[in-house]
């Protein structure tokens, strides 16, 4: 045999050997697999790309400090529960359904005539996918219907109407509002039907608006992601791994005077604004940039390099690199008075298709945190009043709520501290 037949003829039974081998691996693979439950099967498959798990229970609630994830549902209920028996039982199975579905779980079996315990729509096994549900109340769920009025943190109040707002009550307020983010679009879906489900006949939905995340486009892993006017959005947030940063501008102290369960807990202001898109698009890209006090590409403050520079306004007092009027200029001044009024930013794009004129109804559901409404959002708000990007933007929902602590095992739930002890 040549030496060339030699080697074809070995190559060949390699091959053929290999190829016996990873049959021989599938098949029992294959038999492993139908030794498994459909549930096993389906956590192996997605073992990787869905199973990163957020806790439910904790000092504080999931989905706040949380990185933003890739998708999201703003859930708005209003409590039809006929008493604060009912109305407690609803809360309760809202906390008792998140916490099964964050720590995902096997899709239970039931007789072949009953509704089946879980819509079925992920399959075998409801996966994680990082999704975290948090859980906050609104000022109208302290009216007189409950008797919990004397309960209500000091600053919980219907959302303020500002000069450029045009609020439709119709997509704002709430008693409950409940925050659904993960990964995946089908997750959160998922979980709103469940939350739904669970709370049928207690809490009734009230508005309901979808949001997305822009896809990470670099160019470092740490850029922050694009809103729908095309600029970077979150730069300026505050450091949330900075402990006693989140303190003094976030949770609830034991010494601020509000009624004791409010501790650990955090106010969560909902902004629907709608962009127009259309009108921004015609705008030229430097009247843009000075608007936002931005470069649209790299994100840094116009006359840096990089998106987290400091903008540096100590050297240009008179606004000749970044305009007075500049949006970031007006949200963080930098100022050592205005340290304390900053906010933690958690925003979301939407798209709710055309409205009755063939208009984008695009947007940004901005999502806030703050220890104090008052002295952070409100007066972040008033300050921006004047800027020229009011033009190209309405606000036309949300409202004020209070997310309070984590709640505290397995037996526990969101909002435990209204109950008598």
């Amino acid at each position: 045999m040549s030496p060339l037949d030699r080697r074809t003829f070995l190559t060949s039974s390699l091959i053929a050997a290999g190829a016996g081998g990873v049959g021989l691996g599938v098949g029992a693979s294959e038999a492993a697999a139908k030794e498994a439950s459909p549930a096993q099967q389906a956590r192996s498959v997605l073992a990787d790309e869905l199973a990163s798990r957020m806790p439910f229970d904790g000092e504080h609630q999931a989905g706040i400090l949380t990185r933003p994830q890739d998708q999201m549902t703003m859930l708005a209920l209003d409590s039809i529960a006929p008493n604060t028996a009912v109305l407690f039982e609803g809360l309760q199975a809202l906390s008792a359904e998140a916490r099964r579905l964050t720590q995902g779980d096997g899709v239970g079996v039931s007789e072949v005539d009953d509704p089946p315990p879980d819509s079925g729509i992920l399959g075998a096994y409801d996966a994680p996918d990082a999704l975290t549900v948090t859980i906050a109340f609104g000022a109208a769920l302290f009216d007189d219907r409950y008797g919990l009025g004397r309960l209500r943190p000091k600053r919980l109040v219907e959302m303020t109407n500002f000069p450029n707002d045009d609020i439709d009550p119709a997509r704002s307020g709430g008693d409950v509002l409940v925050q659904v983010c993960a990964n995946h679009r089908d997750t959160v879906v998922h979980t709103v039907r469940e939350i739904l489900r669970a709370t049928a006949g207690k809490l009734a939905v009230r508005w309901t608006l979808d949001g997305f995340q822009s896809t990470a486009r670099g160019p470092t892993p740490k850029s922050n992601k694009r809103n729908l006017f095309a600029f970077r959005d979150g730069t300026a947030n505050p450091d949330v791994t900075d402990a006693a940063l989140m303190n003094r501008l976030l949770w609830i102290q034991p010494s601020s005077g509000e009624p004791r369960w409010a501790t650990g807990g955090t106010y969560q202001v909902v902004r629907t604004i709608r962009m127009h898109v259309e009108f921004w698009d015609r705008v030229g890209l430097l009247e843009q940039e000075q608007m936002i006090g931005r470069y649209r590409v790299s994100g840094a403050p116009l006359g840096g390099e990089n998106e987290f520079e400091n903008p540096d306004y100590a050297s240009d007092p008179g606004g000749r690199r970044i305009k007075l009027d500049a949006h970031i200029r007006l949200a963080n001044p930098r100022t050592p008075s205005t340290a304390d009024q900053r906010i933690l930013r958690r925003g979301y794009n939407y798209h709710r298709g055309v409205d009755a004129a063939g208009d984008l109804d695009q947007g940004l559901l901005f999502v806030a945190f703050n220890q104090d409404i008052d002295r952070q959002f409100a007066t972040i708000q008033t300050r921006l009043t004047p800027e020229p990007m009011v033009d190209y933007i309405t606000p036309v929902g949300g409202g004020y709520f209070f997310a309070p602590a984590g709640a505290s095992g397995p037996d526990g739930w969101v909002g435990s501290g209204l109950a008598p002890a």
